[in-house]
């Protein structure tokens, strides 16, 4: 017998068990209450011979973890678990309510102006299961997906009950009138803004980075663009405690502008669009251990954006690049010279235009030189 997906089995039984309630449901009334008898009985019995029935509840309950969706966060939805489980019988019920672990990632929706009419009719009731769900979670760290089309005031006041639970946020801004103010989630550790429509929210973006929790120590804002005046929006304070960033920046200055912001960062994936004549001051920085570059210099495709002229890292482990172009590799090897920096690993993708000789140098000075390419699904892997 082939593998079987565990929702598989679950879903055949409720489908098995709804096919028996609907054949009670034509009985003549009077015999309702002998059928319900029977029908509970025969359910008893089955559920006693049924092996799983006998599992003990730590092993049931992580059984259930493996029927949960892969997805980052999980929508509500009566047929997806965790709540398809609360539905099977009454004991996985009991199981699945009182396991924490099942309950910590939630996705949750209030849509755009279009849909308000929709929205405001649907939005008590889902707010109900919103917060039946995030009480389940009986307290411990919970990651949430918010995408918000409005403005954020209904999700801020279903939220606060729960502010000191959020490790992990991801807010999807739509259309959105106003801000998402966070300053009360001090357990908040990682924070992804995410903008889906053409014109830029920039004030509800900007707003939202004003004032931002004490803990936090990762930010992801890698599809929203910002120069250096937008820089200014994020929280002073804020920027110098993150160990961990990914952004796109407008301008070399604006690069730059972020090394100074956050002097404790040890991570950095970055995005640039540069302009030939911009100047930038040199900086350096001295925690910054793994480095992730992406850049496009405008009207001189594949040039060099000079950025490894102005920036000297002296405790850089890792650099991965993913330009399409030329690889500026005087200025590369200048950066190295001037930062003493103890390269373990160099990693290009292959749109790196490197020559022959250069990856072989590379190749002779960093303990670790790695070319990805990219095949016919745009899929990257080491060669």
């Amino acid at each position: 017998m082939g593998h079987r997906n565990p929702l598989d089995l679950i879903t055949g039984k409720d489908l098995g068990l709804q096919t028996v309630r609907n054949g009670v449901s034509y009985c003549p009334p009077q015999l309702g209450e002998e059928n319900a008898v029977i029908i509970q009985s025969n359910t008893s019995c089955r559920s006693l011979s049924s092996p799983i029935s006998r599992l003990p509840t730590e092993i049931l309950s992580e059984i259930f973890l493996y029927c949960l969706p892969e997805d980052e966060h999980l929508v509500y939805a009566s047929r997806q678990a965790p709540m398809l489980l609360t539905r099977i019988c009454r004991r996985w019920r009991e199981v699945a309510v009182g396991f924490p672990k099942l309950w910590c990632r939630l996705q949750v929706e209030f849509w755009y102006e279009g849909w308000q009419e929709r929205t405001i009719r649907d939005w008590e009731t889902r707010a109900f299961g919103y917060d039946s769900w995030l009480k389940r979670s009986g307290g411990r760290p919970v990651s949430l997906r918010l995408e918000c089309g409005t403005d954020w005031s209904k999700l801020q006041s279903l939220l606060q009950p729960y502010a000191q639970q959020v490790s992990s946020l991801l807010l999807g801004f739509i259309s959105c009138d106003g801000p998402f103010m966070m300053e009360d989630f001090h357990a908040l550790k990682e924070l992804t803004i995410r903008q889906y429509i053409c014109n830029d929210p920039a004030r509800a973006v900007n707003c939202s980075l004003s004032k931002l929790p004490l803990n936090l120590r990762r930010i992801n804002v890698e599809n929203v663009w910002f120069n250096r005046n937008r820089l200014n929006a994020f929280a002073d304070s804020a920027l110098a405690r993150l160990t961990h960033l990914e952004i796109n920046v407008d301008g070399r200055h604006a690069c730059t502008h972020i090394l100074r912001l956050c002097p404790n960062l040890s991570s950095l994936k970055m995005t640039g669009l540069f302009h030939p004549s911009q100047t930038a001051e040199p900086v350096t920085h001295t925690n910054l251990q793994s480095l992730h570059l992406s850049w496009t210099v405008l009207r001189n495709f594949g040039g060099d954006p000079g950025l490894f002229n102005v920036i000297t890292l002296p405790n850089l482990r890792v650099l991965e690049v993913s330009v399409r172009g030329v690889w500026p590799h005087e200025s590369f090897m200048e950066f190295l010279t001037r930062s003493k920096c103890p390269l373990e690993r160099l990693v290009f993708h292959s749109t790196v235009w490197a020559t022959e000789e250069q990856q072989a140098e590379y190749a002779t000075l960093i303990p670790s030189f790695e070319i990805l390419a990219e095949d016919s699904t745009g899929v990257f892997s080491y060669v």
